[in-house]
C-alpha cells in the first residue's frame, strides 16, 4: 500500500505544444498540460461534459521522448505524483502551483 500514498494516472490530451527546457546542466524539464473529460447526465436527463486541465511536469529522458514525439492535441497516459510549490510573480505576489510530476508515458492514438 505505500506505492498508493502519493500516486496519480491520467489519460488526456495535451492543449498546447509542451514548453521544453534545458537547464544549465543538461537536464530537460518538458511542462505541457492534458486536458480530461467526464461525462455524466444532469438531474434532466441532459448528458454534461466536464473538463479539467492538469499541469504536468517531465524530466531527463521522458521530457526527451515528449520533445520528440508529443505534440498539441495528442493522447497520452501519464503516472507521477503530485507536487505543489509557490513563487514570486512580477509583481512580488506568492502564487501558488499544483502539478503533477511524470514518472510514467504512455502515447495513445496514432497519426
Amino acid at each position: 500500500m505505500n506505492t498508493l500514498r502519493n500516486k496519480v494516472q491520467l489519460i488526456g490530451n495535451l492543449g498546447n505544444n509542451p514548453e521544453i527546457i534545458t537547464l544549465d546542466s543538461g537536464k530537460k524539464l518538458a511542462k505541457f498540460s492534458i486536458a480530461t473529460n467526464e461525462s455524466f447526465k444532469n438531474a434532466k436527463g441532459e448528458k454534461v461534459q466536464n473538463t479539467e486541465w492538469h499541469n504536468i511536469v517531465a524530466w531527463n529522458k521522458t521530457a526527451e521522448i515528449i520533445e520528440k514525439y508529443v505534440e498539441k492535441g495528442s493522447e497520452i497516459a501519464i503516472e507521477g505524483k503530485l507536487t505543489s510549490r509557490s513563487y514570486d510573480d512580477k509583481d512580488g505576489n506568492k502564487r501558488y502551483i499544483t502539478e503533477v510530476v511524470c514518472s510514467e508515458l504512455l502515447m495513445l492514438g496514432g497519426k
